[in-house]
């Protein structure tokens, strides 16, 4: 995916999803499935909270990564501050995490969950506006919107796929939700490579090109904060659990 628009790319695509169709062939077939597709296909809340895990993760997984070059390249901090300020997010996540656990054992997970990525929605949409005079502290407060975000998204929403599911099926359901967690990152850098290729192009980023780079990263997060909005919808269509 990251070698699009190359056409390697494209062909490396066209075998991957020839891949997926066959094992969903297969599976549907076969006695005894590692994937029961029957099962899974008739249970909405399974489906869409995963769908919902997959986007949350392509959404913000590369937040690291722009915002650790921008902090650098366009603000000119070091290393270590540039570390000190992307801490927010996780910080945040961290103390909020259990507060969100406990709310989506009151509330429908769904609810949580959709606020959660309300929230995230709100803090990519304000990352589309970065620029070299942006203040320091904007960036910090929307890093902790993010991580507040994705706490209450996180737990609410792990919690939506395992209780949707029988007791028999919880490590299909548990290994289903980390290949949406790692197929999201994987997607989230993918996206990333391919507006930075297109916009830049594949050369080292250098003092000549910070500009390319600076419109590259608002133009990556104008296309995460649209998902992540997408992903909002697909969250509070998923229906409730209890």
């Amino acid at each position: 995916f990251s070698r699009i628009p190359e056409i390697i790319g494209g062909i490396l695509i066209a075998v991957g999803l020839a891949g997926l169709a066959l094992f969903i062939f297969w599976e549907n077939r076969v006695k005894s499935p590692v994937f029961d597709i029957k099962v899974f296909r008739r249970n909405r809340l399974f489906i869409f909270s995963n769908m919902a895990a997959l986007i949350n993760y392509l959404a913000v997984f590369a937040v690291a990564f722009l915002l650790s070059l921008y902090l650098q390249y366009i603000k000119g901090l070091t290393p270590m501050v540039a570390g000190f300020v992307m801490i927010a997010h996780p910080v945040v996540q961290t103390i909020l995490s259990p507060v969100a656990g406990r709310l989506s054992d009151k509330m429908e997970p769904r609810v949580v969950s959709s606020i959660g990525m309300g929230l995230t929605t709100l803090s990519l949409a304000s990352f589309v506006f970065l620029g070299s005079e942006t203040p320091l502290i904007v960036v910090i407060i929307a890093l902790i919107v993010l991580g507040a975000g994705f706490a209450l998204f996180l737990s609410p929403n792990s919690n939506a796929i395992m209780t949707s599911v029988d007791r028999r099926y919880y490590g299909v359901a548990s290994a289903t939700m980390s290949t949406m967690i790692s197929g999201g990152q994987t997607l989230s850098m993918g996206i990333t490579m391919i507006v930075m290729s297109i916009v830049i192009g594949r050369v080292a980023v250098t003092p000549e090109y910070y500009p390319a780079f600076l419109t590259s990263v608002q133009i990556t997060f104008g296309i995460f904060s649209f998902l992540c909005g997408c992903g909002v919808i697909i969250s509070l269509l998923r229906g409730k659990m209890r």
